[in-house]
């Protein structure tokens, strides 16, 4: 996912910063927190995919989409 950038001043815990930056192998201030965005980006679609399977009753087709699928 790519967006167009912005420069901003922001006060940040540095201690979380490394520690992030450790977690996520960053080695800045600003790549540390663009992979962090990115993490929480990717985090809430995958809840909401687990959501959806739990709804749906798992990926792929419907009981029904199969049936068509098998009549010739």
């Amino acid at each position: 996912m790519t967006g167009r950038m912005t420069r901003t001043s922001l006060s940040i815990d540095r201690e979380k910063a490394d520690a992030a930056g450790r977690i996520l192998g960053t080695t800045s201030i600003t790549t540390t927190i663009d992979a962090a965005l990115t993490e929480i980006v990717n985090l809430d679609r995958r809840r909401r995919l687990v959501e959806r399977m739990r709804r749906d009753g798992g990926i792929g087709p419907s009981d029904a989409e199969r049936r068509r699928l098998r009549t010739p």
